[in-house]
């Protein structure tokens, strides 16, 4: 209630991105206070059930509802996001080089359709600052994927040195790595999820993942691919048996659409991404498709327009093993991880099931 009593309305007041880098900031800077963390916790933090912890790629989540990129950009406040009740997160897009992203403005939100566009264009502060920033977190609460990219001005062509950089810089302090192929607001980069270009990155990124492995003397960490909501099916077939045959750990399905179907809000015509309630169908019919394409067999990260525990509940029956929020939380605040966990363990006992992983696909028997 505080979020929407105080929180939002001060925040929907500023410009969106100045709320963004406010609102990181200030759980960076609490975080770090003494007693920060668990005051944090006290206030958000998520009850632990058994009933929703899994293992997936030999890493323990706490429960399935994770934070998606785009948020914690330059993992600045990792130690904050992971005592609001996060099962995991992601930090990133990072690309090798710090990039500034594209003009301003570029974040607007859709309030009536409860929806953001973004076309942040990757900015960030790069690999090497990254590195320190998650040096400086320490012992982690929580799984930490990174999400990385290529930087605007590499060529599609040379895109897998990019995506090997990333890789090489920050293979120690990531617990899994996303390859992000799918964002609409680098020129070119969606055309990586297609053909021999996918083929390619894929054998770069998975050997430069082994590479990494041999050098730390460690066991493998998991890579997954990020997919667009926006692939004909066609596409969408040709994507998925590439990523299943190259090794890849999992898909995440889906990140933001160029769609603008069924939009009310004078923001509609922004160009960029458009994140929400308008993807929450499109993106779990994505992951019912691509659960079947893979016949199962390889886990799903479901995203895109998560508001509710119906929402999530619907993207785990239709094959998602994780889920990540990310405009529902602009929306709801953080009292929404609490919701989402709770509404989940009432749906799982209304359905007769002891826990989270026997949904997993429950729609596609």
């Amino acid at each position: 209630m505080l979020y929407k009593k105080l929180g939002k309305p001060l925040l929907f007041r500023m410009d969106p991105e100045k709320a963004h880098h406010l609102t990181i900031d200030g759980l960076s800077a609490v975080s770090r206070f003494p007693g920060g963390k668990q005051l944090l916790k006290s206030m958000y933090g998520v009850a632990p059930s058994s009933k929703m912890a899994q293992q997936l790629w030999g890493l323990q989540f706490a429960n399935p509802i994770g934070l998606a990129a785009g948020l914690d950009k330059n993992a600045k406040a990792v130690k904050g996001f992971s005592q609001l009740g996060f099962g995991f997160m992601e930090v990133g897009t990072i690309t090798p080089k710090p990039q500034p992203g594209n003009e301003l403005p570029r974040l607007f939100r859709l309030p009536e359709d409860k929806a953001l566009i973004n076309r942040m264009g990757f900015n960030n502060v790069g690999t090497d600052e990254m590195a320190r920033n998650l040096q400086k977190t320490g012992k982690r609460d929580i799984p930490v994927a990174i999400n990385i990219g290529k930087n605007k001005i590499t060529p599609n062509e040379q895109a897998e040195e990019d995506y090997r950089a990333c890789i090489r810089e920050l293979y120690t302090y990531g617990d899994f790595f996303v390859v992000n192929i799918s964002s609409p607001n680098t020129p070119d980069l969606r055309n990586l999820q297609h053909g021999n270009d996918l083929k390619r990155l894929l054998d770069a990124v998975t050997a430069e993942m082994q590479l990494q492995q041999k050098k730390s003397g460690g066991t493998g960490k998991p890579v997954l691919v990020k997919i667009a909501p926006d692939l004909t099916d066609a596409e969408l077939e040709l994507t998925v048996h590439a990523i299943k045959d190259s090794g890849i750990s999992g898909i995440i399905a889906t990140n933001t659409t160029l769609s603008r179907d069924g939009l009310v809000h004078t923001n509609r015509g922004q160009a960029g991404g458009l994140s929400g309630r308008p993807l929450t169908e499109r993106s779990t019919e994505v992951i019912k498709r691509v659960y079947q394409l893979t016949e199962g067999k390889l886990p799903i990260i479901g995203a895109g327009g998560i508001f509710t525990a119906q929402d999530a509940y619907d993207k785990i029956k239709a094959g998602a093993s994780l889920v990540e929020v990310y405009t529902g939380l602009i929306y709801e605040g953080p009292g929404l991880l609490n919701r989402l966990n709770k509404g989940l363990q009432e749906l799982l006992q209304r359905d007769g099931y002891s826990h989270i992983s026997q949904a997993i696909g429950a729609d596609q028997n």
